[in-house]
């Protein structure tokens, strides 16, 4: 990957959209880990304004920090640059407070991870349409084209997705050409929804560069009975959540009406 001029490209994308859409700039959740600290230092780069938000929800202390420490230096190194910090704890905790309890708790627990997810989309919508900015998405390909690893209109309600035509491994890339904090190109990748030290491996079962073999073979047509082993172990997790996710990936379907009924 031509690996600056990828970086050039996304920035002057950002800037015309932005520009043609008569927006002053980019707002974007920033939870500590590599996909936002790339697309905030690209967002940052057009030189228009750029609001980070820390929206913690009972969140592990070291993504905190490490959150932290990536606007402070968003901050030292760009101009226009604006730390928006909201505790969402209260909010969530509240809201779960109000909702029936069920007898399902692992469903639960599951459905309470994307409430997570969504409180904090309903947050970043807030602040642009407060502030005339657009909400910058922080998935990358792996997530939004293959595996569907990201809550429908939660982390996928967005405006704009500079960084969803990189694979995983091409977003690290670009995050050591740009110097971002070591402790976040090191940090495994979570989506930081469960208030532990999970990680999206543990979540999935792979690890994302398996996951870009798997996406690969797929495209050049693979099968199942192509592979053994480990290999046939990943791309089956590929292909089962690449099948269970194509709901967040294809349009909302809609119910045309016959002309004639008409």
């Amino acid at each position: 990957m031509q690996t600056e001029k990828v970086v050039d490209y996304i920035v002057n994308w950002l800037k015309e959209y932005a520009v043609n859409a008569n927006m002053k700039g980019f707002v974007i959740g920033i939870s500590g880990g590599i996909d936002s600290a790339v697309t905030s230092t690209l967002c940052a780069k057009t030189g228009l304004e750029l609001m980070c938000l820390e929206m913690p929800i009972h969140q592990a202390e070291n993504q905190a920090s490490r959150a932290s420490k990536h606007i402070d230096w968003l901050q030292t190194n760009f101009d226009k640059v604006k730390r928006q910090p909201v505790n969402l704890t209260p909010v969530f905790d509240s809201l779960v407070a109000t909702l029936p309890a069920v007898e399902n708790e692992e469903e639960r627990f599951m459905s309470l991870a994307n409430t997570r997810a969504r409180l904090r989309m309903t947050t970043l919508y807030y602040f642009a349409a407060l502030e005339g900015y657009l909400v910058a998405g922080t998935g990358n390909k792996v997530e939004d084209f293959g595996v569907g690893f990201y809550t429908k209109y939660g982390d996928g309600g967005v405006d704009l997705s500079p960084i969803a035509d990189l694979l995983k491994t091409q977003v690290y890339e670009i995050a050591n050409y740009l110097n971002i904090n070591i402790d976040i190109q090191k940090a495994a990748p979570t989506d930081g929804l469960w208030g532990d030290d999970r990680t999206d491996e543990d979540q999935i079962g792979a690890s994302y560069p398996e996951l870009e073999w798997a996406m690969k073979m797929q495209d050049k047509g693979k099968t199942e009975s192509d592979f053994t082993d480990r290999e046939k172990e990943v791309f089956l997790i590929y292909t089962k959540l690449n099948t269970a996710n194509k709901h967040k990936m294809n349009p909302i379907p809609v119910c045309e009406i016959p002309h004639t009924l008409f």
